[in-house]
């Protein structure tokens, strides 16, 4: 799909919200490699944000008084939506700050008005939809990142040789988050993508004892799962986070993550990456105490 920026014969400028995560960072990477194209880098904390071509930006959903500045000039803007449960009216708020030009390019979650289509995350993309502004939903399955970052697994799948996680037998198509970033950079420089909304998963979807079995050979020993009850899943959480913790494995258990579609490749002309080749990448950190 050959790109139409939003500035004819001039720069675009993007925000991209959350920098620093597992999808804007890599999106912030792919945006600064092109020459017509000016990359706000949104963190709470902008003497953290670094990266050739990006320029920290201070954003951050508590501070509504910088969202002006942030969004000064902006032709497009990567929303990675906060977990937390003022979530619609602070994104609504957020999108008034912006020109009515914008596009906004939401990331959102699998089938987010499946389950609960009156829910808290369908309340979100209805938000984004009233807006006024250009809108594309990006709604990925489970990230294989959550095996490198140390919040979820990262580390202690090394130590342990265990993979506690409540799949309730059902398997998910994970997907690689750069891929997710691959396509946030095409809704967000085409306005083609306009009015879409992408189911965004990996080539496959598998079992957690297949899961298992791939961190095993990263790894270099082995990997059991596990299969937990919802409630040791959320352990340790509370309020709104264990809510929406629970909700989220009760819909794995229902089959939401597992279902596997081709929009990665028919965003970006290229198939999404496989759990193995995410591996390859990721052996160096995985074996990492």
């Amino acid at each position: 799909m050959e790109r139409e920026t939003t500035t004819e014969g001039g720069t675009t400028r993007v925000l991209v919200t959350g920098v620093r995560g597992k999808t804007g960072a890599p999106l912030a990477e792919l945006l600064a490699a092109r020459r017509d194209v000016e990359v706000l880098g949104g963190s709470s904390d902008p003497s953290t944000v670094s990266g050739p071509g990006v320029r920290p930006t201070a954003f951050s959903w508590d501070d509504p008084a910088g969202w002006a500045a942030a969004t000064d000039g902006v032709d497009a803007v990567y929303v990675v939506r906060p977990d937390r449960a003022d979530a619609p009216e602070l994104i609504g708020a957020f999108l008034a700050e912006t020109a009515p030009k914008t596009r906004v390019v939401l990331l959102s979650e699998r089938d987010a008005d499946d389950v609960a289509p009156d829910g808290w995350a369908a309340h979100v993309e209805q938000v984004v939809r009233g807006s006024g502004r250009a809108w594309t939903m990006l709604r990925p399955s489970w990230f294989m990142q959550v095996f490198t970052d140390p919040r979820f697994y990262g580390g202690r799948l090394a130590e342990t040789g265990e993979l506690p996680f409540a799949s309730g037998g059902v398997g998910l198509a994970w997907i690689d988050a750069r891929d997710i970033a691959a396509v946030a950079e095409q809704a967000l420089l085409d306005r083609r993508h306009a009015g879409r909304v992408y189911e965004l998963t990996g080539p496959e979807a598998l079992s957690l004892s297949r899961t298992a079995e791939l961190l095993s050979g990263a790894i270099g020993r082995p990997v059991t799962h596990r299969d937990v009850p919802i409630k040791e899943a959320v352990a340790g959480t509370e309020g709104f986070e264990r809510d929406l913790m629970a909700l989220t494995f009760e819909r794995v258990q229902a089959g939401s993550f597992a279902a596997v579609t081709d929009d990665v490749e028919r965003v970006t002309g290229r198939p999404a990456r496989s759990f193995e080749a995410f591996l390859a990448d990721a052996e160096p950190v995985l074996r990492r105490p």
